[in-house]
């Protein structure tokens, strides 16, 4: 972290990428950038886009309903004793394909994508913060329904379930904010984007938040980011001891899935929730997919939705 604040006290524009617990960093200028790192952060890119015109398979292999449903039992049991509110369930999902990572991510269709070495993707639809000028903004993201759905605007955004758990990252990330700003405004609340997931479209839920950062905010960029994160729309609430329960009840390593990446042009910061998100480990494809468990979750929606978000956005 301490490498990010000083490219940004250079002016030096770079890509940083942080793993959900911190425990891996990569940051690398720009103009020096390794050549198997390809991303796409908004306008920037550093990669000719295709369109795929070839047919391809996707073969899922998820988690049992069985075991879902005995992790999702614990995470209700932690709600119960009010240790947690929000919990943001994940597991991984071996999948089949006859395309190559590489592949996947040139044909993909996202606001934010990351080729990482040919050792994962992402093709996220979720914003993390920008900074513009001395202002920081943040975009949680919070409810998802199929967009083919007869009124499916109506139903997500009259949904009491969806609203709770939209609202409890609101909050939590207005808080995490004030740890680093000041001025703290909700701007846009439960804003409705739409986005391709595969043969679908999704209508996915998201507020904007806003607040103002210090005039020295490049001399520490790297405590920022430290201070925000993991991000909240994939930990949940209250955070800290949500960490704690999401260690202790997912059996494997999140690893970079749910961490962040981002760009540093040497004025302003854009960056994206690292979701979406497919790693290849010993020739293996894995897909790392979840969802906000509450009080209200029903069990088989919930597994549902950890298939459904198993997707090739093309």
């Amino acid at each position: 972290m301490e490498k990010i604040s000083k490219l940004a006290q250079q002016r030096e524009p770079f890509l940083f990428v942080l793993s959900y617990d911190l425990s891996k960093i990569f940051a690398q200028p720009l103009n020096r950038l390794d050549k198997d790192i390809l991303f796409k952060i908004g306008n920037n890119r550093n990669y000719q886009k295709k369109r795929i015109d070839k047919s391809y398979y996707l073969h899922k292999s998820p988690i049992s309903f069985q075991k879902y449903q005995k992790s999702l039992e614990r995470v209700l049991e932690e709600i119960r004793c009010g240790n947690t509110y929000l919990l943001n369930l994940t597991f991984r999902t071996a999948i089949q394909s006859d395309l190559s990572l590489k592949e996947i991510f040139t044909y993909a269709r996202a606001k934010y994508k990351l080729y990482f070495k040919d050792k994962f993707i992402c093709f996220s639809p979720e914003k993390f913060i920008e900074i513009k000028g001395n202002t920081i903004y943040t975009y949680p993201m919070k409810g998802t329904i199929e967009a083919s759905i007869p009124n499916a605007k109506e139903i997500i955004l009259s949904n009491q379930k969806e609203m709770a758990e939209h609202v409890m990252i609101v909050d939590l990330m207005r808080n995490d904010l004030g740890r680093v700003a000041r001025d703290i405004k909700v701007t846009k609340f439960r804003y409705i984007d739409k986005i391709k997931a595969g043969t679908k479209e999704l209508l996915q839920v998201s507020s904007e938040i806003k607040a103002t950062l210090p005039t020295t905010w490049k001399d520490n960029l790297g405590e920022i980011l430290s201070q925000l994160l993991p991000a909240g729309s994939i930990t949940g609430t209250p955070k800290k001891s949500t960490v704690d329960i999401i260690s202790n009840i997912e059996n494997y390593d999140r690893g970079f899935y749910t961490g962040v990446f981002g760009i540093f042009d040497g004025a302003d910061l854009y960056s994206a929730v690292m979701i979406r998100f497919i790693e290849k480990e010993k020739n293996q494809l894995y897909y790392k997919s979840g969802g906000g468990i509450t009080i209200d979750s029903n069990p088989m929606s919930e597994y549902q939705e950890l298939i459904d978000k198993i997707y090739l956005p093309f």
